[in-house]
């Protein structure tokens, strides 16, 4: 019988909701969010129950030239990683700290995920889980898209807009100071995690392009198993996934040049093509996805 997260691990969120302080609206002046260590001690014991024996970093010399590129190179780097679960973050941070590593300890340490406001606005649970990891808040421009849908007058979109619009200008400012300080940007290029039989999910966000023009390297990391499924008779919230414990592979392919490769992909689209940036992304996400097609077949 599935087990949901909010019915194994219920004995936590009492502790939990006490030891949150994260805003639970966002607004353009708590943008940036640094790790309370307090919350992250749940996670930690959600983690051990459910990342099976045999989980790892592959590739780890590659996270290990990252690393090396960022911290000695003085390299503005980011790592785009696909995405299946709310656990992904947690989970790459916990492989990082088990390697007993130094220096991948300290890449843990540097990482500021780029996380969709909804982690903070949707659940107090939901949030209080989240707020164990150092953060930029953006307003997604998937959420934007949908409001017309949910029923929302012109006038309420268009104030909306604004809103979104001073997030997201306060993100970048906050990404700015993260790449001065040495800090390694992490992000779901996707922008949502995969459902299954919903392709669409799984496409690159064309605004990843500006994030490859912004860093100078990045990193594709795929995800081979997943300790979160997504409940398809409440896919909405985020505390009724189904708890699956499975054995996690993180697997790095080679580090690219994000000028580079930027180039070499647009110098091969058509002049008349409507959506450059689109490729650029679409081009991405093909390597990560041959990682993970080549990780599933080696486990099997």
């Amino acid at each position: 019988m599935p087990v949901t997260l909010k019915d194994k691990y219920q004995q936590f969120f009492t502790e939990l909701k006490k030891a949150s302080h994260a805003a639970a609206k966002i607004d353009e002046n708590c943008i940036y969010q640094e790790a309370n260590l307090e919350t992250r001690k749940y996670m930690n014991y959600l983690l051990k129950d459910n990342v099976l024996k045999g989980s790892g970093l592959g590739n780890i010399e590659y996270f290990k030239a990252f690393y090396d590129a960022v911290t000695k190179e003085g390299k503005n780097g980011v790592v785009m990683m696909e995405h299946f679960s709310n656990l992904d973050l947690p989970i790459f941070l916990y492989l990082l700290e088990q390697t007993g590593e130094e220096w991948a300890k300290d890449f843990a340490s540097r990482i500021v995920a780029i996380a969709g406001m909804k982690l903070n606005e949707a659940n107090e649970g939901v949030r209080a889980f989240t707020e164990g990891f150092t953060r930029v808040v953006i307003y997604p421009t998937r959420s934007l898209d949908s409001l017309k849908a949910k029923g929302w007058t012109d006038e309420q979109i268009d104030e909306e807009q604004k809103r979104a619009r001073k997030i997201n200008f306060a993100a970048m400012r906050a990404m700015d100071g993260c790449k001065k300080r040495g800090q390694i940007i992490l992000v779901f290029p996707s922008g949502t995690r995969y459902r299954p039989g919903k392709p669409e999910t799984k496409r690159g966000l064309r605004e990843i392009d500006s994030y490859m023009r912004l860093f100078d390297i990045l990193i594709p990391v795929s995800i081979n198993g997943s300790c979160l499924l997504i409940n398809p008779e409440n896919p909405d919230d985020m505390l009724a996934d189904i708890v699956n414990p499975d054995v996690i592979r993180m697997t790095a392919s080679p580090i690219v040049e994000c000028k580079k490769f930027r180039n070499s992909i647009l110098e091969n689209v058509p002049a008349d093509d409507p959506d450059p940036k689109q490729k650029t992304v679409d081009a991405l996400m093909s390597i990560m996805e041959e990682m993970h097609d080549k990780v599933e077949k080696e486990q099997k």
